[in-house]
């Protein structure tokens, strides 16, 4: 693993680390929890696509 992998991947831990706490907290009841679990996964996952295209 180069500093092109790891880097991005400290990222996006600490951006977790600081949501993750409110996020929890605003999302009392599990169907609101689902839905925005569910719309947090596809927008990272569209990062994660995003920043593979960009880096090959």
């Amino acid at each position: 693993m180069g500093l092109n992998e790891i880097i991005p991947a400290i990222f996006l831990l600490a951006v977790l680390i600081l949501i993750i706490p409110s996020f929890l907290v605003s999302n009392s009841k599990s169907k609101i929890f689902l839905k925005n679990l569910i719309i947090w996964s596809i927008i990272v996952g569209f990062v994660v696509l995003v920043s593979f295209s960009i880096i090959k």
